[in-house]
């Protein structure tokens, strides 16, 4: 199965390394060349602008959804194909994973780990199966592998996580893996 859609979980803020950004950028572009929607938060800011004005440089498909709420304070982005406002964070969730056929997480705060931890527990609890690929640019994640890897030789997950998480170190690693079988 070739993915058509990615959603795009990543932080509204920059962050202190710039290959937080780059990545972003990169990944952007990948996405556009490969003619692969990217649903995101809707920001026009921090790594989530960078992300979605490169799949715009590159005249790529970027929808955008967002709480109403959070118009203001994440700068909402009025230059993508799609914007879909919706009433909470929960509506935002479930519309994102929806919309997606697998999920890239990048650099990012509280709201990227809520979202990437809500869609691990979707897919233990065999909601969905789909894929979820992390950007773990400059060992940003190495921590959170490391405590994910614990947890699973602890014996409190119900599934090798490896089945249906993908750790990258690059955006071109991801390249070959939007139509290979792991996307299945």
């Amino acid at each position: 199965m070739k993915i058509k859609s990615l959603t795009v979980f990543c932080g509204s803020k920059n962050g202190s390394d710039p290959l937080f950004c780059e990545h972003a950028k990169q990944t952007g572009f990948l996405l556009a060349e490969n003619n692969i929607t990217l649903i995101y938060g809707g920001g026009n800011k921090g790594i989530m602008g960078t992300l979605a004005n490169a799949v715009l440089e590159k005249k790529g498909k970027a929808v955008g959804i967002m709480p109403t709420f959070l118009a203001v304070p994440e700068h909402r982005h009025d230059g993508l194909t799609e914007m879909l406002e919706v009433e909470d964070m929960h509506m935002r969730k479930r519309l994102l994973y929806e919309k997606c056929d697998a999920a890239l997480v990048l650099a990012g705060g509280f709201g990227t780990m809520d979202e990437f931890f809500e869609m691990l527990t979707w897919n233990q609890l065999n909601l969905h199966n789909k894929k979820i690929f992390v950007l773990n640019t400059s060992g940003f994640y190495d921590h959170l592998i490391s405590f994910l890897n614990k947890a699973e030789e602890a014996g409190f997950l119900y599934s090798d996580i490896h089945r249906y998480l993908h750790i990258l170190s690059s955006p071109e690693e991801l390249t070959p893996l939007l139509s290979s079988d792991l996307a299945e």
